[in-house]
Formats: C-alpha cells, sequence, structure tokens
C-alpha cells in the first residue's frame, strides 16, 4: 500500500489514478498529523511527501517516521532547491520529486524504491569488515576504529555499495545509477555532497582514509593502510 500526503486534492487524484492503474493500493493523508496516524494503523510500503503541510510539515514528518521505522520516503515537493533536496534525503528520505512531475517518473521512481527495499530485506544479514571499519547491513550500523558512526540511509547505501566493491572506481553518474537507482535529472553535484558528508562523519579522528577521489573520474572505497 501506497500513502499519500498531501493537501492538493488534484495531486492525490493524480498519484492515485497512475498507481492504481499500476495495481497498487492508495491511501491518502492530508495533513502531518493524519499522516503519522495512518503510518501507525495503515502500515504502508512507502510514503509519499509533501513538505508543506497543515498541522505538521513534511520536514517534521520524515523526522518522526525516521524516529522508529525505515519505511520508504519520496519527498514530493514545490521546493525545488539544491538546499531542500540535500535536507531531504538528510532527513532520511529516500528520493526527492519536485512539483510540477512527470506521473509516469513517479511511478517509475516508486517501483525503484521498493526494488531497493527488497534487496535490503535479502541482504539483512550481510557485514562487511575491513581493517578498522564494520559495516552491517542489517542494522544499518558503522563502526570506525570501534567508534560508532551515525550516518543518514543514503550515506549508509552509498558507503555499503562503495565498500561492497572496493578498489573500484565509480563515476558520479554510475553512483546516482546504482545507489539512487535511477537516472538522475538533476546536478550530480550531489553526489559529491553526500561523499563529503560521508568522509567527514568516518574519518573524525579516524586512523584511516577510506573514501578516495580520483579527480576527474570519480569515487572508490580503499582498504590500504
Amino acid at each position: 500500500m501506497i500513502l499519500v500526503v498531501d493537501d492538493d486534492e488534484l495531486v492525490q487524484d493524480l498519484i492515485r489514478l497512475y498507481l492504481e492503474k499500476e495495481g497498487f493500493r492508495v491511501e491518502s493523508a492530508w495533513d502531518g498529523e493524519e499522516a503519522l496516524a495512518k503510518l501507525r494503523t495503515a502500515g504502508p510500503d512507502l510514503i509519499i511527501l509533501d513538505i508543506m503541510l497543515p498541522k505538521l510539515d513534511g520536514w517534521a514528518v520524515c523526522r518522526e517516521i525516521r524516529k522508529t521505522k525505515t519505511t520508504p520516503i519520496i519527498m514530493l515537493t514545490a521546493k525545488g532547491e539544491e538546499f531542500d533536496r540535500v535536507l531531504g534525503l538528510e532527513l532520511g528520505a529516500d528520493d526527492y520529486v519536485c512539483k510540477p512531475f512527470s506521473p509516469i517518473e513517479l511511478v517509475a521512481r516508486i517501483k525503484a524504491v521498493l526494488r531497493r527495499s527488497a534487496l535490503a530485506g535479502q541482504t539483512s544479514s550481510k557485514i562487511l569488515s575491513y581493517p578498522g571499519i564494520i559495516v552491517d547491513y542489517s542494522s544499518h550500523r558503522v563502526e570506525v576504529d570501534g567508534r560508532e558512526v551515525a550516518l543518514a540511509p543514503k550515506e549508509f547505501e552509498l558507503l555499503w555499495f562503495l565498500a561492497s566493491y572496493p578498489g573500484r572506481l565509480y563515476s558520479r553518474e554510475q553512483l546516482l545509477k546504482n545507489v539512487w537507482d535511477y537516472e538522475y535529472l538533476g546536478d550530480p553535484r550531489t553526489v559529491d555532497t553526500h561523499i563529503k558528508r560521508l568522509r567527514e562523519k568516518l574519518e573524525a579522528g579516524a586512523k584511516k582514509r577510506y573514501i578516495r577521489t580520483v579527480w576527474g573520474l570519480g569515487y572508490k572505497f580503499e582498504v590500504a593502510e
């Protein structure tokens, strides 16, 4: 079931039309408080979340959800600035779609996020361990030199992907395709932003550097001293 949280009736009707054509069951919420209530009672598989909502905005709803649940979230909003996109992802959103939007593209992104969510369940027992760093997929837990490092969901996915292929170089576009699971239509520098924040968290007081930049080409995970 997909929970659509938006106070615009036309947006609700449009999304419902396209999702039901694809065989999804759809529930609606019209404000932030109703969204949290339906999350508890309906248990959606994915949430489409507007930011400008009555009573409780989308930022606050996303923060509240991420305190206890890993339900996939796609932010749907007229706020298209890079700062807003990055903030949504850092708060735990899995994707970010700007209004006006293509319903066909939205459906494709929903399917992509659900595929990633299913894959996470299949790989839930995996642990990557290298000198000085442990990445545990089952708990989304990362330890560096025995210190737990708290990562946002997309930062963790980025680290997991790179650490799964140590020494292999990936371009920005390849990371967008493999980690975000779609051909990103915006600024590929969003990868740079996530890499920068990931490095800051991993390398704070650490004995090693794990993510190397190959200028003009991309990034790779290294385990050498």
